[in-house]
């Protein structure tokens, strides 16, 4: 199992794990909160098939990477992504992030430029800002997130229980489109995160990026699900197809936030034309 060290807290690294799978040009895939790299299994075995190389990763505090006190930002996710770059000397890559993961992307973007990448694929996306302010009406008011803060902070377990069944519409795809025993297979690698990282992330999510978004000159494909409870569409998805010069956006009708399993098909149809195109 490959790990790729990108720090040190006190007397132990901080190291990520990644997979690193198949040949030809290279997608690599970020993950949203609270889950790890396995999340993305529908789309690694397709892109594998297609003649892709297919690098996922855990990000820090969540699956098998590292959990360190400190790092919960987007400049750090940002560099972490960056050392996993060079180290493996990427290069023509297609960035593909999901939920949380796209802010990952849009930050490498702006921080880092487009030398190494081709392509970038923004899934249930966090960016551009989140937060309700005088020039953000659209976002959502900070009393929403002091909630899922103090949510968190009395109950972890129980809180990724009900983070999960709007990630997925359970009420609705439970069954149909996802199992039970998937389910609690993501609420195990999520109550298996860092407490502190768990908690660092809700205001992380709060990043504004409207001020990265110039930076994103590669072209980009957008995807989300006009039934997403986690990140409402018309507050993230939409906004930032307008935002983005070089941008596609692709609507799944009935998708929730967790389209890159419950919608794996299409997903992947959209993904796959994408890098071929």
């Amino acid at each position: 199992m490959p790990y790729l060290s990108v720090g040190a807290e006190n007397s132990g690294t901080i190291d990520l794990y990644y997979e690193d799978l198949g040949y030809g040009q290279p997608v690599v895939l970020i993950h949203g909160f609270p889950l790890s790299g396995a999340a993305w299994e529908k789309q690694v075995s397709a892109l594998v098939a297609s003649g892709h190389r297919v690098i996922t990763y855990d990000r820090r505090g969540f699956g098998r990477s590292g959990q360190p006190s400190t790092g919960y930002d987007y400049d750090t996710f940002a560099i972490d992504l960056a050392e996993l770059i060079t180290v493996l000397d990427l290069r023509d890559v297609v960035l593909v992030g999901h939920s949380m993961g796209t802010g990952e992307v849009v930050r490498y973007l702006s921080a880092q430029g487009p030398d190494r990448i081709s392509g970038a694929v923004l899934i249930s996306p966090v960016p551009p800002y989140l937060l309700k302010s005088p020039d953000n009406p659209e976002g959502v008011d900070q009393s929403v997130f002091d909630q899922i803060t103090q949510a968190i902070r009395d109950d972890r377990p129980a809180y990724l229980t009900t983070f999960l069944t709007d990630f997925y519409n359970l009420d609705q795809t439970l069954g149909k489109r996802i199992s039970e025993e998937v389910v609690r297979s993501n609420w195990a690698v999520a109550v298996n995160a860092s407490p502190i990282g768990t908690l660092a992330c809700v205001p992380a999510w709060l990043t504004d990026f409207r001020h990265d978004l110039a930076a994103v000159t590669v072209p980009t494909l957008i995807i989300q699900g006009d039934a997403d409870r986690i990140l409402p569409i018309e507050s993230t998805g939409k906004r930032l197809a307008t935002m983005i010069a070089n941008s596609d956006l692709v609507v799944i009708e009935g998708g929730s936030h967790g389209i890159p399993w419950t919608h794996a098909d299409e997903i992947n149809r959209e993904l796959l034309a994408f890098i071929k195109g």
